[in-house]
């Protein structure tokens, strides 16, 4: 079964790519998340703050792409980010 997740892709006013997450990032739908994420080019800021859940599955493919994106997160999310070193790779807004 796969976990419910929403992906809306936006150009933001300095022309930058964000791409917004609702729901949980889990192995049953990273694919849906790596497809957004390779079908956009240049920075990309993704907004994390409407995710309930992330795994380490959903880490590996931000991972994949941490010279090309930033994260905006809430605290829920500071634990994952900070332990699995994602926030050293990159950029990460809201942890505080």
């Amino acid at each position: 079964m796969t976990t419910l997740l929403t992906l809306t892709s936006s150009r933001r006013p300095d022309g930058v790519t964000e791409l917004t997450a609702i729901g949980e990032i889990d192995m049953s739908n990273t694919d849906a998340l790596a497809t957004a994420i390779e079908s956009t080019t240049g920075p990309l800021v993704i907004d994390l703050t409407g995710v309930e859940y992330l795994d380490s599955a959903g880490l590996s493919v931000l991972f994949r792409h941490a010279d090309r994106i930033e994260l905006v997160a809430t605290p829920l999310l500071a634990p994952v980010l900070e332990v699995s070193g994602l926030a050293e790779l990159t950029t990460v807004h809201g942890l505080t």
